[in-house]
């Protein structure tokens, strides 16, 4: 392993580990990548290769042209996702984030096939967003013909420019009928998100399922609940 990439191989590997830790995927249908903005590499788990197969040393390292830097294995295949989305998110609009997480998982999937975004139904999600979480549509025949995985990456951040949506602060997306992304500053913290999407949606289901006509959490409720994490007067947790 080159010691200029240990860190973010090692943070790859361990991020990794947790989707079947939290229950976020089947067999090999997730991935999480670790990003040096310094550097402007990435290192992502290797295509289908099982979790409990992985190694540090079997991450691969992407440049933000998606050309393998370092690696013998042949890097997600969703690699081009996360491309676009630092490229765009991390580099252009130059948001903190280091670690990008996609999965197949139940809930959030289930939202992603109805291509419908999350009501903010209550507090647990408010602590971590002020919105919906937003559902982009399909993508379009010529898209996914054209370069499939790179589209939807495209797709996202098309979606959060027309919403006006900052991705420093919704830190998730599902891509309808795919499922979901989420990121994070590091790739830690992306997995933290994408276990508190899942949360959120199966929440959200079951709320309309105990009640359709469900409405959404009161504005006032979901500013006190998220400005008491995220606000300049913050006092939820302990002092750093």
């Amino acid at each position: 392993m080159t010691d200029k990439y240990r860190t973010i191989k090692e943070q790859a590997y361990e991020a990794n580990m947790q989707i079947p830790a939290q229950h976020l995927a089947l067999y090999t249908w997730g991935n999480v990548s670790a990003f040096d903005a310094a550097l402007g590499v990435f290192a992502i788990k290797p295509s289908g290769v099982p979790y409990p197969d992985l190694t540090p040393d079997s991450m691969v390292i992407v440049d933000l042209n998606g050309s393998v830097v370092e690696g013998s294995l042949r890097p997600s295949s969703d690699t081009p996702t996360h491309v676009v989305l630092y490229r765009e998110f991390a580099v252009k609009d130059g948001i903190r984030i280091g670690g990008i997480i996609h999965t197949h998982s139940t809930a959030a999937v289930s939202w992603a096939q109805a291509v419908r975004p999350v009501p903010l139904f209550g507090t647990t999600h408010a602590d971590h967003i002020q919105t919906a979480v937003p559902c982009t549509p399909y993508l379009s025949k010529d898209a996914v013909e054209r370069d499939y995985e790179k589209e939807t990456g495209n797709l996202i951040v098309t979606h959060f420019r027309e919403h006006e949506l900052n991705p420093g602060e919704v830190n998730m997306v599902l891509v309808g009928g795919h499922g979901p992304f989420a990121w994070g500053t590091d790739a830690a913290k992306a997995v933290y998100n994408g276990a508190v999407l899942e949360e959120i949606c199966r929440m959200a289901l079951n709320t309309v399922m105990i009640n359709p006509g469900a409405t959404p959490l009161p504005d006032y409720i979901v500013n006190k609940h998220y400005q008491r994490k995220h606000g300049p007067n913050a006092y939820y947790g302990q002092k750093k």
